[in-house]
């Protein structure tokens, strides 16, 4: 309906200014305005009813919503913002933070709360979750009345405890009163389709809990797909150079990758990571595809629209060498083997953890055949392959076009067979200059140089764990940053392991890097590694972080990471005449100011 000079009190100017405008606004923006003026009228004593007031700022509030995430690698922050996008489209007022930004005591003032949560290790939180969580479940977490949430939880059910922190969060928010938009969902690796699922569901929730309509047009599916390059449409790029960093006797390979970016538009800042989308090796698909009498040519569906012969599927789409619990339940079924079939019964957990450690899909039908079924049911029941993450080893500013990565090549032994790293190997054994890679980035907030880059830093890293911290060099170089750094560096032997070691001494020259202290742990009787280098200049080290320095760790978390933060908390303690709480404390508070990160794996 039109406005008119003749059906409203506007003068024609008027009546066409806003015929204009009117048609333009979203519905949170047309309550806001109504809301406004009804507010203006109450202040100018016009005599507004006080319940038209009332009903303004109800339907204002009852359209809001917070998306708090969790996230190690970025994963979880990268679908909070897909779904407030969604979420804004259908004319909801949407906050999103991380939950280690977010003010706890603010819970009791939220009405539609969402969390998406990556889970950690076995079954942590991840660090940017880790106060939240504390406080969540906690005596000094508040009753919930009036409140609405639901629950996205990430994880990786090759993992024991698979999306732990999710359902812990889920659970106590319904302890605490909580009422659910919809139900709780718990994403594999291949998440994008279940989180798109999950906010329809949302959106649908909202809509029944609030008394609101969301817009058709508006739809989740924007979660899965995306026209510029991504997670879900990875870039074609060229590799440029795959050289090995290692010298001659090493006991390792570390590559060191050159990727061209040109055209792609993909941009990253040091701290960030590089996804890449492996191939299988082909000798273990073609020993699968023997060991099932598999045609190899075989047309098989690897999802809606996408056929693929059988070998090319396994080479390129399918997870082959890791196996989950998921897995051998959807196998049993298809043996008559009643092996499996007792392996998986309730009360075997412990049996099936042991048997999926070191094992791959080529164990699994060696030790249950005979097999019944199709090529196509069976591969129906396996996990489409997740990309690798690597840390960035380079800056933007310094490479433009280009990004480098760091990779140690994985081989070892387990169960009498040679067992290789899906995405290492390809790389040290298959990969040439000129040959195209599948690839994304990883945007990583928790894990940034300081926003003044006169801050000190100081990095601690083993091995290809040394990866980002080439990257922040680079980029305060380009920058000419005068901030003091600090580097501690750890691997095997000086001679054949001493990774990048020409650019770290001529960043130690011009001034980029200040100090350098490494642990070579075979070059000696006893094995020194980082964390003793770290004792040794603890009295310096406390005193660089009392003056602000920010602190850096990447590697290995189970071992590297976590002896390293024990060592940081015992340097704090002596240096600092504190008690073992009140170091962990400290490190506590340089992790809620983002002065301590942690890029671990």
């Amino acid at each position: 309906m039109q406005l008119q000079v003749l059906n409203s009190p506007f003068n024609q100017e008027q009546a066409e200014l806003l015929n204009r405008i009117l048609p333009t606004l979203t519905e949170s923006q047309k309550f806001w305005l109504s809301g406004f003026l009804a507010a203006s009228q109450v202040t100018s004593a016009l005599g507004t009813p006080a319940t038209l007031v009332q009903q303004n700022a109800v339907q204002s509030k009852i359209k809001e919503v917070t998306i708090l995430y969790g996230s190690q690698t970025g994963n979880a922050q990268a679908l909070a913002k897909k779904a407030a996008k969604t979420l804004e489209g259908n004319d909801f007022q949407v906050t999103v933070t991380s939950m280690n930004d977010f003010k706890p005591n603010n819970l009791k003032k939220i009405q539609n709360l969402l969390i998406i949560a990556s889970t950690h290790g076995e079954g942590d939180p991840p660090d940017n979750a880790l106060t939240f969580h504390e406080f969540l479940h906690s005596k000094r977490a508040p009753k919930l009345e009036d409140f609405h949430f639901s629950v996205l939880a990430l994880g990786d059910s090759s993992y024991e405890f698979f999306c732990q922190t999710g359902k812990e969060f889920d659970s106590r928010l319904e302890e605490l009163g909580g009422t659910r938009l919809y139900p709780r969902f718990d994403c594999d690796v291949d998440y994008d389709e279940p989180a798109a699922e999950w906010l329809e569901g949302v959106l649908g929730g909202l809509s029944e809990a609030l008394g609101v309509t969301n817009k058709q047009s508006q739809s989740p599916a924007a979660l899965a797909v995306e026209s510029e390059y991504s997670r879900t449409n990875p870039f074609q790029a060229e590799v440029l150079e795959n050289i090995n960093l290692n010298g001659r006797g090493s006991n390792k390979e570390t590559r060191h990758l050159e990727i061209s970016l040109e055209g792609s538009g993909l941009t990253f800042e040091p701290g960030d990571s590089l996804g890449i989308y492996p191939e299988n090796d082909p000798d273990l698909v073609d020993l699968l595809l023997e060991e099932m009498s598999w045609n190899s040519e075989e047309l098989v569906t690897v999802k809606q629209g996408d056929v693929r012969p059988l070998r090319e599927a396994l080479l390129s789409y399918y997870e082959i060498t890791i196996l989950t619990k998921p897995l051998l339940q959807k196998a049993a079924p298809l043996t008559t083997s009643k092996d499996l079939q007792e392996l998986t019964a309730p009360g075997n957990e412990d049996k099936v953890k042991a048997y999926l450690e070191g094992r791959d899909l080529l164990d699994l039908v060696r030790d249950f055949s005979p097999w019944i079924g199709s090529a196509q049911e069976f591969v129906s029941i396996l996990r489409k392959i997740p990309g690798r993450l690597y840390s960035i080893a380079s800056s933007l500013s310094a490479n433009p076009d280009e990004v480098h990565l760091t990779i140690g090549a994985v081989r070892y032994e387990a169960n009498g067979r040679s067992r290789n790293g899906v995405c290492s190997i390809q790389t040290a054994e298959r990969l040439n200059p000129g040959d195209i890679l599948k690839v994304y980035v990883q945007h990583n907030e928790n894990f940034k140089l300081p926003q003044n880059p006169e801050t000190p830093i100081i990095m601690i890293g083993a091995g290809t764990g040394v990866a980002p911290f080439r990257g922040f060099l680079q980029e305060r170089e380009e920058k000419n940053v005068n901030g003091k750094s600090w580097l501690f560096f750890g691997d095997q032997q000086f001679v054949t392991d001493f990774l990048y070691q020409i650019e770290w001494q001529k960043w130690l020259q011009n001034g980029t890097l200040t100090k350098l202290d490494v642990a070579f742990s075979r070059d000696t009787a006893e094995k020194i590694y980082v964390q003793h280098r770290l004792l040794e200049h603890g009295k310096e080290l406390f005193e660089w972080l009392q003056e602000g320095a920010a602190l850096y760790i990447c590697g290995d978390e189970k071992h590297m990471a976590h002896d390293v933060h024990n060592t940081l908390l015992e340097i704090i303690e002596k240096e600092g005449s504190l008690s073992r709480e009140q170091a962990a404390a400290y490190l506590a508070d340089l992790q809620q100011q983002k002065r301590y990160q942690r890029d671990v794996y």
